[in-house]
């Protein structure tokens, strides 16, 4: 079981020791093989995706992957900045479905900025379609704006697309994950403003005829996020876009408490994996020890669960969580009165201290 183990920027080293840490006290024949990316990855090889790191990416049977983003490089050209890192191994690898479970524990009930009986017991699936959209769409630039009332004028430009493949890969994937659990699937699109995304609802609805079992729903994207901080718990599985995906998963974050709570999984199409907390790197406060690991602790047992097989060492994992949560641990984030305020390495030093 080869991890190719990528740290990246910011806070993305400090949270990376401790799931490697959580990973070396299950026992497990992991051959864990570090290497640089981001704007770590620029600094020592003048790229933010070396050579080498994308040949340990693809050597590996999983990537565990901390974040990635510096604001001295802000002024690079894009190509070079540290996010095409990890925009560059989604294509690369192939990974086009993104998990992003959001589950409020109830020990923070509290740490949500919504009502604990709005919140609690919340358990909701976000799929994000990971390769496609506006994201990666072509032609794409800044021109000379060639009609309109602004014509002549200099205009920045991005193209939606959806391939029909593209979008019923994806449906299966939600389908198949609604199996497992409340058979409901939301689908969010634009569809009333976007032909992109009345292409996307009628193809989801063909893929549907498959799944008799399951109940499909389409919403739009204002009335999903509207819905989110309304009735978050009326969702099981939500499936949308690269764009709506990304914004709709770190509102459902907040939901839990702490983005640094929320874990993810990008899967190809044979369940190789790239794992990662959904927040960011956090330069702001990198190197001070009070970034939450919990979120790459908690992917690194989405690893374990759905590239490895070991459901077991997974569950483990996700215990040892709650049970430090139980104990009234807190990083800074997710601090309460009444709880304890631990930095970034005693809250990794609790969960392996749960796990024994």
């Amino acid at each position: 079981m080869k991890i190719a183990i990528l740290p990246g920027d910011g806070i993305g080293p400090e949270i990376m020791n401790e799931a490697v840490k959580v990973l070396e006290a299950l026992g497990e024949p992991f051959e864990m093989e570090t290497a640089q990316v981001g704007g770590a990855g620029y600094a020592a090889h003048g790229h933010p995706l070396p050579d080498s790191t994308l040949k340990l990416a693809n050597e590996a049977d999983a990537v565990l992957f901390g974040a990635v983003g510096d604001y001295q490089y802000d002024r690079l050209e894009r190509a070079l900045r540290p996010e095409q890192a990890i925009l560059g191994l989604r294509r690369e690898l192939g990974l086009f479905a993104n998990l992003r479970p959001a589950i409020l524990y109830p020990e923070l009930a509290g740490a949500s900025t919504l009502k604990p009986e709005v919140v609690s017991g919340l358990d909701i699936l976000i799929i994000r379609e990971l390769t496609g959209d506006i994201y990666f769409g072509k032609p794409r630039g800044v021109r000379e704006c060639p009609d309109g009332p602004f014509k002549g004028q200099r205009e920045g430009f991005d193209t939606m697309r959806y391939a029909e493949g593209e979008i019923r890969r994806i449906a299966h994937v939600a389908f198949q994950a609604a199996r497992k659990r409340d058979r409901r699937v939301t689908s969010v699109d634009k569809a009333n403003v976007l032909e992109t995304f009345q292409f996307w609802r009628d193809i989801v609805s063909d893929v549907h005829k498959e799944y008799a079992d399951v109940e499909l729903e389409h919403m739009y994207v204002d009335n999903a996020a509207m819905q989110l901080v309304r009735a978050p718990k009326k969702f099981d599985v939500l499936v949308t876009g690269n764009m709506f995906g990304d914004i709709l998963s770190d509102a459902a974050a907040m939901l839990t408490g702490s983005i640094g709570m929320l874990p993810s999984a990008s899967l190809d199409a044979n369940n190789k994996g790239l794992y990662e907390p959904s927040h960011g790197s956090a330069p702001d406060i990198a190197g001070k020890g009070v970034a939450n690991p919990l979120a790459t602790i908690l992917s690194a047992a989405m690893m374990l669960r759905f590239t490895f097989g070991r459901s077991e060492q997974a569950d483990r994992i996700e215990a040892a969580v709650k049970r430090v949560l139980a104990q009234g641990l807190r990083t800074p984030d997710i601090y309460e009165a009444g709880t304890s305020k631990v930095g970034t390495r005693e809250m990794g030093d609790a969960v392996v201290a749960a796990l024994q």
